[in-house]
């Protein structure tokens, strides 16, 4: 009998599936971008060979939740996702994405986050898809069309709510989107852009994405002290619309509200036994967007991500410039504006719990253009795996994984990705489940990770011992060609 030889094999390893159960040995053969023969440990034969003894596969991360529209356009190499085994990211998040707008004006913040009036140059999500194919990036991108950008489309003030024909218009932006291949649209009604809307218009929006078999992603508009009554609003806009709701990077935020995630995440449990909900989150008791003088307490401590002013104040904290120059902090935080911040507005306990939550995916929500970022954008992932999975023990490391993968692929309906499957895409990453660690902090953010051996994106290797190889293959994963991925 003849023995045959695929493209490239990972020889003898631990293999985590994405489903949750135990990991079992086996080899895993690659050929044609997809996974072709999963059998018994040395057992077959590659033209290349990954041995990976001792080390565990695993479906390649899905990071649901970023901010890295431009960036997989701009710098495609992705080395802040691809040192944490993430292959495929969803953009597009907290109402903020970069298509589709033609800016005729200097981006409003939040929108400011992800670029420049120069930036925001893709009229539709046609357009934004050819830019991401000729990039070529180093992972796969699904995308979310935003609110806040479909405002800044449609809606001459942005302080007031949209009239009926400034919602037809961002309708049927919307819907050419979506027909485009976006997987979905997201909100922010916690910023300025979108604060003036009401549910009826979210849900006048929510409507078209659901006709399209899409999500509605929700950065509520108050995770303070009105934090229930917010995702009772998100929940009753998924609701009506008859779509899937994911609430973003769920939260208690400031120390009034440290410990409600009891009240929080019963309130989700309570909400799903009669409509779909999801939610993401990051394993960090900080936060990050941009400065917000009415966000400044004086009582939590903040640390600047980056000021056009006063570059020279990234990475110090507010309270200490505050008194190098003898001002208050609100002060200090006008001066500084425009400005990102970091906001250590979270307590262990809530983080613990909402990780530990069965529905809760993992997402950086990193900014990867602040030039002091949070450390989220480099070292979720292995967060979760090393700190903790393996060293606080929340959940066992299949647990941690399928939160990463097949929770995140099923909820954004990607359905052959984000699992070890015949078949499925080769989205792969091999780590060392005793050596996984993030490396990145507040004080030296832009660190990659340790113990991740080599990352697979759609069967090529992208990265090989913290070198990323010169072949990018990344894929724009339209909505469509991705919930079918047979047809043509």
């Amino acid at each position: 009998m003849q023995t045959v030889t695929y493209d490239i094999i990972i020889r003898n390893a631990d293999v985590i599936d994405g489903s949750g159960t135990a990991p079992y040995r086996a080899d895993i053969a690659i050929a044609d971008q997809k996974i072709v023969a999963i059998a018994p440990a040395l057992s077959l034969h590659g033209y290349e060979t990954l041995d990976a003894t001792g080390l565990v596969v695993a479906p390649g991360f899905i990071d649901v939740h970023t901010h890295d529209d431009r960036e997989v356009i701009d710098a495609p190499a992705m080395l802040p996702k691809l040192t944490q085994g993430v292959t495929t990211v969803i953009t597009g998040n907290c109402g903020i994405s970069l298509s589709p707008w033609l800016a005729d004006k200097i981006p409003p913040a939040p929108l400011s986050l992800i670029g420049t009036q120069k930036d925001y140059r893709y009229a539709s999500v046609q357009e934004y898809a050819k830019a991401v194919k000729q990039a070529q990036p180093a992972v796969n991108v699904g995308m979310l069309i935003g609110h806040s950008t479909l405002r800044v489309n449609a809606v001459a003030d942005l302080a007031r709510g949209a009239t009926e024909e400034e919602i037809k218009v961002m309708q049927d932006i919307l819907a050419a989107g979506m027909h485009a291949g976006a997987l979905g649209f997201s909100s922010g009604l916690f910023y300025q852009t979108s604060k003036a809307a009401d549910n009826s218009e979210v849900i006048a929006l929510a409507k078209i994405s659901a006709a399209a078999g899409g999500v509605y992603t929700s950065h509520i508009r108050d995770e303070y002290n009105g934090v229930l009554d917010a995702l009772a609003e998100a929940c009753d806009a998924g609701q009506a619309a008859k779509l899937p709701v994911i609430l973003s990077h769920h939260k208690c935020a400031g120390p009034a509200n440290w410990g409600r995630s009891t009240e929080t995440l019963a309130y989700v449990t309570e909400r799903r036994k009669t409509q779909a909900i999801g939610l993401d989150a990051y394993p960090y008791t900080a936060g990050s967007t941009v400065l917000d003088p009415d966000y400044v307490d004086g009582v939590i401590r903040i640390m600047i991500s980056f000021s056009q002013p006063h570059p020279e104040m990234q990475g110090r904290d507010l309270a200490d410039i505050a008194a190098e120059w003898g001002v208050d902090q609100k002060t200090a935080a006008r001066r500084l504006h425009p400005a990102g911040a970091v906001y250590f507005q979270m307590r262990e306990d809530d983080v613990e719990r909402v990780l530990s939550y069965p529905h809760t995916m993992i997402g950086s929500d990193g900014l990867p253009h602040d030039s002091h970022p949070h450390p989220r954008l480099w070292g979720a992932f292995p967060r979760v795996l090393g700190h903790y999975s393996r060293d606080k023990k929340l959940f066992t490391l299949a647990e941690a994984v399928r939160r990463m993968t097949t929770l995140s692929a099923d909820h954004f309906g990607l359905k052959q990705r984000g699992r070890i499957a015949l078949n499925c895409w080769a989205d792969l990453v091999v780590f060392d489940p005793a050596s996984i660690s993030d490396q990145a902090t507040f004080a030296s953010p832009k660190q990659a990770a340790t113990g991740i051996h080599w990352v697979l994106v759609n069967g090529t290797i992208a990265l090989a011992n913290g070198k990323s190889s010169t072949i990018r293959a990344g894929r724009f994963l339209d909505r469509q060609s991705e919930r079918f991925p047979n047809q043509t």
